[in-house]
């Protein structure tokens, strides 16, 4: 079981995806939001977390966050130095409220150049040839409102369209899959954050990996995607850092504080990507539930 703080509580299926993204006024989707979390009481600062299930917040500087990973991959935060992040292991998780990210400690980082590009829905194969065996799949952004902390998450899912298994959700707080063919990573250079994957390791169940931006503590704060901006996702082959293929993002959801940016799945033995850039209300507990993953 993965240890999630509880945020949402509504069931989601997967075909509401494509029907959550309308145009809507943001303050009623909160307050909308606000209504669903009935086991919310209290503000963001007052609220008691169980053990190792908390997200600790402290002050950040120049953009970059250092977080512990706890076990059970429970959510904590740590300061911010320098965009290179660091999370020393902890068998025990604090809880403490951190100051609001100021102007000042976002920076804004230059969009790489974006050479295989490919539009939202469209679906292209990784490798027609099959000789890429590794690949990095590098995420990054910038904001428009500085409270906006991304997140990147990858759920490996099977033919049936959930995940292998709770160790299958890989993040910050879970760093690698079971059998290590999945890695999370932080970029110090020209993307913010990123995923490798090793085909020759993965388990051969693995059907499809969905990358997901989340914003972090988005109904504490009322923010959503109409402050993020720039977000893109470009997948390269890990042996000579070539572009395979690359998609950036153009609709910017005042509705969603998830967003599945893109996946690759597995389609008669070939490995495709498709262009997703759709998402939903939803923060990491309520994507664990779209996607199978047991919390407590």
């Amino acid at each position: 079981m993965i240890d999630i703080p509880m945020r949402t509580s509504q069931p989601l299926d997967c075909n509401s995806i494509l029907n959550i993204n309308i145009p809507t006024q943001t303050n009623q989707i909160f307050s909308q939001a606000a209504v669903n979390q009935t086991s919310v009481k209290t503000s963001e600062s007052n609220r008691q977390t169980p053990s190792s299930a908390a997200i600790n917040r402290a002050p950040t500087q120049n953009q970059a966050l250092n977080r512990q990973t706890p076990s059970s991959a429970a959510i904590n935060r740590a300061p911010m130095h320098n965009q290179a992040w660091h999370r020393p292991t902890s068998s025990q998780t604090t809880v403490s409220q951190a100051p609001v990210a100021t102007q000042a400690s976002i920076r804004e980082i230059a969009i790489p150049i974006l050479t295989k590009k490919i539009q939202k829905g469209q679906k292209v194969a990784l490798d027609p040839c099959g000789q890429v065996q590794k690949i990095q799949v590098c995420l990054g952004w910038n904001v428009i409102n500085p409270q906006c902390d991304l997140d990147v998450s990858a759920f490996i899912l099977g033919a049936n369209g959930k995940i292998l298994g709770d160790d299958w959700f890989v993040f910050y707080g879970q760093e690698d899959s079971p059998d290590k063919s999945v890695h999370f990573s932080l970029s110090n250079h020209t993307d913010r954050e990123y995923i490798s994957v090793d085909f020759g390791r993965l388990n051969p169940a693995a059907a499809k990996i969905v990358f997901v931006l989340t914003i972090n503590e988005a109904f504490t704060h009322k923010l959503n995607f109409s402050m993020v901006k720039d977000a893109y996702i470009r997948i390269l082959n890990a042996e000579n850092h070539q572009e395979l293929v690359s998609f950036q993002m153009t609709d910017y959801y005042p509705n969603v504080i998830s967003m599945m940016i893109g996946e690759i799945y597995l389609y008669h033995g070939t490995w495709k990507c498709n262009a997703i850039g759709n998402g939903v209300a939803r923060d990491l507990e309520g994507l664990c539930q779209l996607y199978g993953v047991q919390t407590v």
